[in-house]
């Protein structure tokens, strides 16, 4: 057998390893707990709040909304710390690029603005 596919077999018993010792562990501790579940214990708990009405609720899509256009920003000011840093070894031709990305950027801003996304309620 070659040295690679060797490198690969150990990698190969090493990951069987993990997965026999996690199914071992948990294996164990099903035999091992106490089980007396009861009604109180199967009740939905949210933050110390008791449960009132069903347990599926709706919510708003604003809220979705909001978190992804919070990601996709978040995601977009990653690209800025590349060019922060790089910033003399681009010189003109990079701030414009840049001032293009931002203005993109706010552009976006402002269409969900106008569009009443940023309103929270």
């Amino acid at each position: 057998m070659s040295e690679f596919l060797r490198s690969y077999l150990t990698v190969g018993i090493f990951a069987l390893a993990a997965v026999a010792l996690v199914g071992a562990t948990l294996g164990l501790a099903r035999l091992l707990r106490p089980s007396q579940p009861t009604t109180q214990k199967r009740l939905a708990y949210e933050s110390g709040v008791d449960p009132v009405g069903e347990q599926w609720a709706q919510s708003q899509i604003r809220y979705y909304i909001f978190a992804m256009l919070f990601v996709i920003f978040d995601i977009e000011a990653v690209f800025l710390f590349p060019w922060a840093t790089r910033l003399e070894r681009y010189g003109t031709f990079g701030l414009v690029e840049m001032l293009v990305f931002l203005g993109i950027l706010l552009l976006g801003l402002l269409f969900a603005w106008r569009k009443g996304v940023l309103r929270w309620v």
